[in-house]
Formats: C-alpha cells, sequence, structure tokens
C-alpha cells in the first residue's frame, strides 16, 4: 500500500475518532441546554397562563377560551388545569407526530424537559394546578441540524487536510521516488546514481544506494579490465599484439560461418622475406622493431573498420582478415601501399622484402580452400619479386553482373513474398528449448538461399531495413503459428534507420502477446558503432516484454562496460571463441570470466557455433547458460 493511502487512512480514522467525540459531546451538551431552555420556558408560560386564569371569571367556559387561545398561540404539547381534588376541568394536547428530526435520531438522543406547574387561585382558595410542556419538534430540529452542520464542517476539514497532507508528503517523498527508481534500476542491472537529497533520512539512504551501485560498478568494470588483460595474453602475439595463430585460424572459421552482412570477405597474408636472414644483418632488436612497425600499420589497418583482425601467423607471417570487404585488389593496394610506406620511413641497411598476397571468400567456403588460395598467390608474389603483391579470386561466379540486377532480384524476392526462415534449436544446458534461431533465406532463381548468399549484395545496396523487417514479419508469424519462440537478427543499417526502428514498433505493439516470444539481438560491431541508437531500441523494447541482447560477443566484450544500464537478457558468444574450447586453455580462462561478468549483471550467456560433444561438456563446465550450432540438439 502507497505512502499517500496509509496518509488517507490515518486521516480518515482521525477524523472519525474525533467527529465521533465531538459529536457526543457537542449534541449532549447542545440537548442539556435545549432541555433547560425547554423548562425555563414551560415554567415561565405556566406562571403566566396560571397568572390570567386567576384574575379572570372561573366559568367552564371562560377558562376553557383561555386554555385554547393561549394552546392554538404558542407551540404547546400539552396545556392541562386540574382540580385540587384531581378531577379534569380542561385540557388542549397537540396529537401530531415530531417532524423535525428523523424517527432514529428522536429515539437515540431523546430530550426531557420538565413540564411547567402552576396554581391558579379563585380569590384566597385554590382553583387548580396547571400543567403546560411546550412542543419538542423545533428542539429536535435545531439539535438534528445543528449535528448535520458539525458533520459537515468536519467532512470538509478532513478532505482538505488530506489534500494538503497528500501534497506534503508528496514533496517530502518525491527523494523517496529517486531512491525506488534506482532500487528497481540495480535490480535491473542498470547501476546509476542519483543527487542526494536535502531530507536527512532520505539523504542517508540514497548515499547507501549510490556507494552500492558505484561499488558495483567499480568491481565490474575492474573484472572487465582483467578478463581483457587474460584474453590479450591468451589470444594475441606477445611481441606485435596481434592475434595469434589458433586465435587467428578461429577467427577465419567463425567468419565463414556468418550469414549476415559480413559474411562474405577478403583474407591477405604478408610476409616478411628471409627474416633470419635479416636477423643476421641488422640484427635482432632491428629486426623486432621492424616487426612491431608492420605488426602497428595491421593493427591501425584492421582498427579503423568493424569487426576486422589482424593477426601474425608465424615469426614471418602477418595476416588481415575482412569481413563484408569483397574487393581483394582494391583493398589489397591499399594495405600494401602503407606497408611499403612504413616500410620506406625508416632507412633499413638493406631492403626488406614484403610480398602480399589476397583472395576473397564466400560464405560457407572452408578454411582449407581460402587458406590455400591464399598461400598459393603468396607463393607467387614471392617468385614475381620481393614487393609483389598477387589476388587471386575464388568461390562460385556471381548469379548477377552488377549491383542493380542484384536490386532487381532482391527486391522481386520481397514484393514476392518469396521469404521464409530457418530455425536452428538454441537450448538450455539440460537440454531445454529456448528459442529457435530464425535466419533469413529467400528464392532466387528457384532456388532458396541461405543469407549469406546475398546479405552482402543487401548491405551494400542499402535494403538490410526491409530485410529485417520481412524477418520481424515472418517471425511474428512463424509465432502466432506454432508458439514457438524465435530469435532474430537486427543489422547495423537497420539499427540506425529511425523509419526502420518505428515500424518495428508499431508492429511489435500491435501484437503485444506474439512479441513477449521474440528475441531480437544485434551484433556486437553494431551495438558499439550505434551505441545511442541501441539504447533507444533496449529501452523501447522493454515495456514490450521482447528479450533484447548482443549476439557474435567476443574480443570487444571490454568496451560494452556502458551497456550495463540497458537491462540486456543475454549474450552470444562468438564461436571463435567456442571452437575447440575443450582444449584451448586460455579461451577457456577468458570464458569463464566472460560468464561471471555477464552473470553478475543478470545475463544469460549463449555459445554460437559448438560443434562437437567434447566443446558442449567443456562450455557446461565453463557456465554457458545456452548452446547453438552443429552438434546442438533439441530436447
Amino acid at each position: 500500500m502507497s505512502l499517500i493511502k496509509q496518509l488517507w487512512i490515518a486521516i480518515a480514522i482521525v477524523t472519525l475518532i474525533a467527529l465521533g467525540g465531538s459529536l457526543v459531546v457537542s449534541t449532549l451538551s447542545a440537548r442539556h441546554y435545549l432541555e433547560q431552555q425547554l423548562q425555563v420556558k414551560n415554567l415561565d408560560n405556566a406562571t403566566s397562563l396560571a397568572l390570567s386564569l386567576s384574575q379572570m371569571p372561573k366559568d367552564a367556559v371562560t377558562v376553557e377560551l383561555q386554555i385554547s387561545a393561549q394552546f392554538d398561540a404558542g407551540h404547546y404539547r400539552l396545556i392541562r388545569l386540574t382540580s385540587p381534588t384531581g378531577e379534569m376541568i380542561a385540557e388542549r394536547e397537540y396529537a401530531g407526530t415530531l417532524d423535525g428530526a428523523p424517527d432514529w435520531f428522536i429515539r437515540l438522543i431523546p430530550i426531557k424537559a420538565h413540564a411547567g406547574v402552576a396554581q391558579v387561585q379563585d380569590g384566597w382558595r385554590q382553583f387548580g394546578t396547571l400543567t403546560l410542556e411546550s412542543h419538542k419538534r423545533y428542539a429536535y430540529a435545531a439539535l438534528w441540524q445543528g449535528t448535520l452542520q458539525l458533520l459537515g464542517w468536519f467532512v470538509l476539514g478532513g478532505v482538505l487536510t488530506g489534500l494538503i497532507g497528500t501534497l506534503i508528503i508528496k514533496h517530502i517523498t518525491r527523494p523517496l521516488g529517486r531512491v525506488v527508481e534506482q532500487a528497481e534500476a540495480i535490480g535491473g542491472r542498470r547501476f546509476v546514481t542519483t543527487p542526494e537529497p536535502s531530507t536527512r533520512e532520505f539523504r542517508s539512504v540514497v548515499r547507501a544506494m549510490n556507494t552500492l551501485s558505484d561499488r558495483v560498478r567499480t568491481i565490474l568494470a575492474e573484472e572487465a579490465r582483467r578478463l581483457e588483460q587474460l584474453r590479450r595474453q591468451t589470444q594475441h602475439d606477445e611481441m606485435t599484439g596481434l592475434l595469434n595463430r589458433a586465435q587467428f585460424l578461429n577467427q577465419l572459421d567463425s567468419a565463414l560461418a556468418r550469414d549476415d552482412a559480413q559474411a562474405a570477405g577478403t583474407l591477405l597474408l604478408a610476409r616478411v622475406g628471409d627474416l633470419a636472414g635479416l636477423n643476421q644483418r641488422i640484427g635482432r632488436e632491428a629486426t623486432d622493431r621492424l616487426l612491431r612497425d608492420l605488426a602497428g600499420r595491421f593493427s591501425d589497418f584492421a582498427a579503423g573498420n568493424a569487426n576486422w583482425d589482424a593477426g601474425r601467423m608465424n615469426g614471418s607471417d602477418f595476416a588481415l582478415l575482412a569481413p563484408g570487404r569483397e574487393d581483394p585488389d582494391a583493398l589489397a593496394n591499399e594495405l600494401t601501399r602503407e606497408l611499403y610506406d612504413t616500410l620506406d620511413a625508416r632507412r633499413w641497411e638493406v631492403r626488406i622484402a614484403l610480398p602480399v598476397a589476397a583472395t576473397n571468400y564466400a560464405a560457407g567456403e572452408i578454411r582449407s580452400q581460402v587458406l590455400a588460395r591464399a598461400d598459393r598467390a603468396l607463393a607467387t608474389a614471392e617468385q614475381a619479386g620481393d614487393r609483389s603483391l598477387r589476388v587471386e579470386s575464388g568461390g562460385t561466379p556471381a548469379p548477377y553482373p552488377d549491383l542493380q540486377s542484384w536490386r532487381v532480384a532482391l527486391l522481386s524476392a520481397l514484393e514476392h513474398d518469396r521469404v521464409r526462415l530457418g530455425a536452428y534449436p538454441v537450448v538450455a544446458n539440460g537440454g531445454r528449448l529456448l528459442h529457435d534461431e530464425a535466419p533469413i533465406r529467400i528464392q532466387l532463381d528457384g532456388t532458396w538461399q541461405p543469407a549469406g548468399y546475398f546479405m552482402p549484395h543487401a548491405a551494400r545496396l542499402g535494403l538490410m531495413p526491409r530485410f529485417d523487417i520481412a524477418v520481424l514479419r515472418a517471425a511474428l508469424r512463424a509465432i502466432a503459428q506454432d508458439g514457438r519462440e524465435r530469435g532474430i537478427n537486427l543489422s547495423a543499417e537497420s539499427l540506425r534507420d529511425a523509419n526502420f526502428r518505428g515500424e518495428l514498433f508499431s508492429l511489435l505493439q500491435a501484437d503485444a502477446g506474439t512479441a513477449k516470444l521474440l528475441w531480437i539481438e544485434v551484433p556486437e560491431y553494431g551495438a558499439l558503432r550505434h551505441l545511442a541508437e541501441f539504447r533507444t531500441l533496449c529501452v523501447a523494447l522493454q515495456p514490450l516484454g521482447c528479450r533484447v541482447g548482443i549476439e557474435h560477443v567476443g574480443a570487444h566484450f571490454g568496451e560494452l562496460g556502458d551497456l550495463h544500464e540497458l537491462g540486456l537478457d543475454y549474450v552470444k558468444i562468438d564461436s571463435a571463441i567456442i571452437r575447440g574450447i575443450d582444449t584451448n586453455a586460455g579461451n577457456q580462462a577468458f570464458l569463464r570470466g566472460l560468464c561471471m561478468i555477464a552473470h553478475s549483471l543478470g545475463l544469460m550467456t549463449i555459445a554460437e557455433g559448438v560443434g562437437s560433444a567434447a566443446e558442449q561438456e567443456a562450455l557446461s563446465d565453463l557456465g554457458i547458460d545456452g548452446m547453438t550450432g552443429p552438434a546442438v540438439r533439441e530436447g
């Protein structure tokens, strides 16, 4: 019960007690006063009438007329004249009812006034005894009206007191409302602080809540820093800071398994020629400085683009993975120009050989095919010269010659509703189904194609918001048909599109019951690049009951510290970390820490790309809450 309601109840009780006591006291006092007044009036009127009768002739007609005249002129209930022997001489009595107040009131508070008694004389002889009683209806009417007025004033006073008290309580408890909001925010994993109020009692509570919030935020931030240090120790090359070979290959496997706008891309390799000879000619220290300079250029090149990775494959080989960039010629030329500028910026004693190779890749290819093409291109570049560049294209030829043809085909598929969703189970550790991942499939030239086949082209054409809306509509229809929860992905392009967000909210609000069974996730790089838009999305989706999460979480988890205030529901760990987790002690330590932080924020952790029973068993021990991938089955 709210404090305002309690205040009104208290005011009502106090008012009733005060009213009851005041009514009893005032009513009894008024009744006593009226009884006294009636008694004095009865006595005065009886004395006056007896005096008049004593001076008049004592025949029966005259006496009767005088008593009748007095009775009719006043408000009397009874006038009676009796002889000294008790015989009735004359009598007038009012036989009507009392209509000045309700009967229950008259019975509850009776007015008892003594009748006025006087002696009528006939000379020196007593003629008779006169008894006179005034009518009580006017007394009851006055008493009833006074009671009603008192009751009205008490009701008015109680209402005014309640209203004034409500305003005062609202003003006083305004800081308490902020404390409640802060407590709810902490319960929702949003560690916010509020200004301290002027009220001393509330100030201590708010200060304690702020301290708690700051302490939890500090602990989580410190754990995130430690986790990032552990990740760099286990996944990065110690000297250059780039990804080590094992982790880079995991990233490549993850990129080849994607089915979104980043499903296709480019792999580049660069090799420092005759590394052993360089060590002898320019010295180990200079060689290490050379490698660090090249690594820094690779790192800067990758850092400027979302979801790109740079790695050191061995002592002399460097690699760049560029998801979403399918023009290997332009990318390779751009990178080699920067690399050669870096080499020429220092005056080395010898010419540094640095052949470069590049190849594109497509969704669904296997790692060995892509690496084989890149290795062939690199070998050809080495034979062609110390600073040669070779590009080898791979994959199947595109079905459409240019982007305009792709646009026509993609829009036709949308307009004719040639869209359907896949279904890949996401299960909890015990086998319970959490939801079905629902990637989009569209029909092109009579064949149903996966998202990785056409999404890169849709992204270049700016059609991602339209495809995401199509996925949303299809997911809502599927949920309405079978009642199974679905998980859908929103692209970074859609996240920053205001029209898309408006249509998204409209569709979910129109079907609120179905929307509660929807899991909506955004890729990690999209949430980081468009943090303000992602925050708006989260805040808007919370009242609708949708679950909101981030997918492909991994290398940039430490940058997600500010997202604790958004009230997310889950994170999906990128398959690059999950792959081979049963044998990779470094990634096991990193994943265990990541799960601990996520659970501290109240987030469910789901592993992506689980490929074997051994990985499943290891993940359960590391604190993962759910899994999806080729090896995961429902039930």
